[in-house]
């Protein structure tokens, strides 16, 4: 029980995280595109997707890496996967417990809509963590529905592996980072 509740602690902590990056990041995220930008770089996206693969990763298993360059600001990939309830994300973080499954990949959008890609999603749920990513996550809103995007922080190279902060929250059973970033804090949490 312990284990559930502190992965739900982290889904609902990555959400809010995302809030609040964007809160603290102020001139910054004047920076990054906004609203009608958003928009427009979306359905940019759906029509010319990313050259992006998966392979394996020296921070964890798998990971997601470019095959291209990417310039600073763009969108890189929508994280995709079955839009759930939060009580469906409850029952299915049980789920996933018991049947030790080592990863879930359930991202909170609001207080009652958590996207679930552990069973059906894209390649972006192969995005590792960084302490010092090349990428954010931001929840944007495209005719209505809610969306969670991954944009570019900086240019990135082709050949080079998409991160982004999990930013989870601080509990007492740590989970051991292997970012590798001269800056990294030791743990996800």
């Amino acid at each position: 029980m312990a284990r559930l509740t502190s992965r739900l602690n982290r889904a609902n902590h990555r959400q809010w995280m995302v809030g609040m990056d964007a809160h603290r990041r102020g001139a910054q995220t004047a920076a990054l595109p906004t609203g009608d930008s958003d928009i427009f770089k979306f359905n940019q996206l759906r029509v010319r997707k990313k050259q992006l693969r998966f392979a394996r990763s020296s921070i964890h298993a798998w990971g997601l890496f470019a095959m291209e360059r990417i310039e600073a600001k763009e969108m890189v990939i929508e994280y995709i996967g079955e839009v759930i309830r939060q009580k469906v994300a409850d029952h299915r973080e049980k789920m996933y417990e018991k049947s030790g499954i080592g990863s879930s990949y359930l991202f909170r959008i609001d207080d009652d809509t958590v996207i679930d890609a552990t069973k059906a999603g894209n390649v972006a749920r192969f995005i590792n963590h960084c302490c010092t990513p090349n990428c954010i996550a931001r929840i944007i809103t495209v005719d209505g529905e809610k969306k969670i995007v991954i944009y570019a922080k900086q240019d990135i190279e082709e050949g080079e592996e998409i991160t982004y902060d999990y930013k989870f929250p601080i509990e007492v059973d740590k989970i051991p980072c292997l970012c590798g970033s001269p800056m990294c804090r030791g743990t996800l949490n």
